[in-house]
């Protein structure tokens, strides 16, 4: 084999893994907001079970968000669009921590495209709805 050949060879190689590599990841907003609700789930399994029943609520808005999240990546995917407060927290750092990530998930939900026949703002309300049971477990056991 020629030196030519061999350069043309390697080139095409490199070229080949790059594109192979550098394929973007699927629902990147939708995958990142999942990942923050499971982050929070996990901190509020964590915290403390004296939140007045506001902790297990928070638990199940999140995990039908999930759900949610999960229609609408399906959706996006059969329907070819895949291409397209100050809280005082610092005694109770798990449901602090479960709120940050709370926050981040919608803030991601937000950024992500609309198109997910409507389970992207379905998974929005639900976050909404955690979150305000979060602040009210915090208060609940700041009483």
């Amino acid at each position: 084999m020629n030196k030519p050949t061999a350069v043309l060879g390697l080139l095409l190689v490199v070229v080949f893994a790059t594109s192979v590599s550098a394929k973007p990841v699927d629902q990147p907003r939708m995958q990142a907001a999942k990942s923050d609700l499971l982050s929070a789930r996990a901190q509020l399994m964590q915290a403390d079970h004296n939140k007045g029943g506001h902790r297990t609520k928070a638990i199940n808005f999140i995990n039908q968000a999930v759900a949610a999240i999960n229609r609408g990546i399906t959706f996006d995917r059969r329907n070819n669009h895949a291409n397209a407060t100050a809280l005082s927290g610092v005694d109770q750092p798990h449901m602090t921590r479960a709120l940050d990530h709370l926050k981040d998930a919608r803030n991601n939900l937000e950024q992500a495209t609309p198109d997910k026949g409507g389970f992207r703002a379905k998974a929005i309300s639900l976050v909404n709805e955690a979150i305000e049971e979060v602040k009210l477990g915090i208060a609940a056991a700041s009483d």
